[in-house]
């Protein structure tokens, strides 16, 4: 792997903590996301349709993975109602990658070597370390629940988007869809469950939200790209220093609670994930 590769990896998962970040520092989650949701759909609408049209038989998978990203975004949203960024962010994401580990080794014919075995059992390891710190630091432990829900669909999207692009036959064609299917679910389910007074009015929100948008669609769109000229497995392995990032942003940009079990675990997982993916 090239270093301009590297950096635009690591650069992407910057991206992705910080977009997370921005919806967290709102003052309404819900309504952050939203926003977000629309500026998913206005990035992805003019991509989509600038491109050759996707296989048919790519669509049932594109909605498919919009409704997951509405689960995805609604257990995120209340995951961070509840809990700080540093300590959400790593379950959500570290479970994520152990679910598909684990559904790989046991479910699906893929050869698991020794070293992802140890990936697996450090993931889990990193994760009871980080659910652990909400029963002895005094915080809300119903974030726990929320913050696995978000993990599960996660994973479940990584599956259906691993399909569907190869159906669709144009991997960036197929992701522009799905933002634009996941924007216009979130954004009119959301209203329909919540009633149009979630759409925050101060022009604020509708900054740090289209930002999250560009954030997202940027660290999606560099991760692609960086599939098509690195080994895919090391991409998505240093996609996932987005931990990091994202326990350090709780820390020095929050303010939050920072021990060494709390970067301990966020280490354990990414190890975990390195080992698991490689």
């Amino acid at each position: 792997m090239s270093m301009v590769v590297l950096l635009a990896v690591l650069g992407a998962a910057l991206l992705h903590a910080m977009w997370n970040a921005l919806i967290k520092v709102g003052a309404s989650r819900i309504g952050a996301m939203v926003i977000m949701s629309i500026g998913e759909l206005v990035i992805g609408l003019p991509i989509a349709l600038a491109l050759p049209p996707i296989a048919p038989g790519a669509w049932p998978w594109v909605i498919a993975a919009g409704c997951t990203h509405f689960a995805y975004k609604s257990f995120l949203t209340f995951a961070y109602d509840r809990g700080d960024l540093s300590r959400v962010y790593p379950i959500a994401r570290g479970a994520a990658p152990m679910a598909v580990a684990v559904v790989g080794a046991f479910l699906l014919p893929d050869e698991v070597s020794l070293g992802q075995y140890g990936g697996i059992v450090m993931l889990g390891l990193g994760i009871l370390l980080m659910a652990r710190g909400v029963f002895t630091g005094g915080e809300e432990r119903r974030l726990l629940p929320f913050a696995l829900g978000s993990a599960a669909a996660t994973a479940t999207y990584t599956l259906i988007d691993g399909m569907g692009a190869r159906i669709a036959g144009d991997a960036v064609a197929y992701v522009a869809w799905v933002f634009v299917v996941d924007g216009i679910i979130f954004s009119l389910g959301t209203v329909a469950w919540r009633g149009r007074q979630v759409i925050p009015r101060n022009s604020r929100a509708w900054a740090q939200g289209i930002a999250a948008a560009a954030a997202s669609y940027g660290a999606y769109a560099v991760s692609i790209w960086a599939m098509t000229v690195a080994p895919i497995a090391v991409v998505a392995a240093l996609r996932e220093t987005s931990i990091l990032f994202a326990v350090l942003i709780g820390w020095l940009a929050f303010g939050e609670r920072m021990d060494k079990a709390k970067g301990a675990a966020a280490a354990l997982i990414v190890v975990g994930i390195v080992l698991s993916r490689l």
